[in-house]
Order: structure tokens, then sequence, then C-alpha cells
């Protein structure tokens, strides 16, 4: 990912001491690293840059992006290509 993209947490758990989460970007589902944000939970908004949670955002403001994204066209060209998307319908 080039640009930060908001999405929602929907699974947190730990690899190798390290806190990771599953976050959801409007349909595609990605496997994040949520170290930076130790206080994020299931359910909370989070900007995501190369892979990393950088910073906790309410969730009109996340959906007001991703909506800006899809209408941009670059949410898809951005997320889409790497090994860990699973799309749900």
């Amino acid at each position: 990912m080039c640009l930060g993209i908001p999405g929602r947490v929907v699974e947190i758990y730990g690899t190798d001491a390290i806190r990771m989460g599953k976050v959801d970007f409007d349909g595609i589902v990605k496997e994040v690293c949520l170290a930076y944000l130790p206080e994020l939970k299931v359910g909370d908004y989070t900007i995501v840059h190369v892979g990393f949670a950088i910073t906790q955002l309410d969730e009109q403001s996340a959906r007001e992006t991703l909506t800006m994204f899809h209408e941009l066209g670059i949410l898809e060209e951005e997320l889409n290509g790497t090994e860990e998307t699973m799309r749900h319908s």
C-alpha cells in the first residue's frame, strides 16, 4: 500500500510476540501489524500504511475516506495484488 488506507479491525491476535490483526478495507481484508496502536480493539477504525496501523480514527472519517477512494478508483488498485487479500461478499 502506498496510501494510508482506513479500515475496520475485525480480528486481533499475536504472531511471534507481535500484535497483529485482520483489517477490513470495505470488503478487502488484510493482515496488519497493530504493534504501534496497542489500544485498538475489534471494531475500531485505523489508518494502515505499508501493512502497519499508524493511527486510530472515527468511523465517519473512515467511511468518508473510503467513499472518496472508491470514487477516485484507487481503493482496489492500492489493496489488490498482495497475498493476504480476502474478498467478502
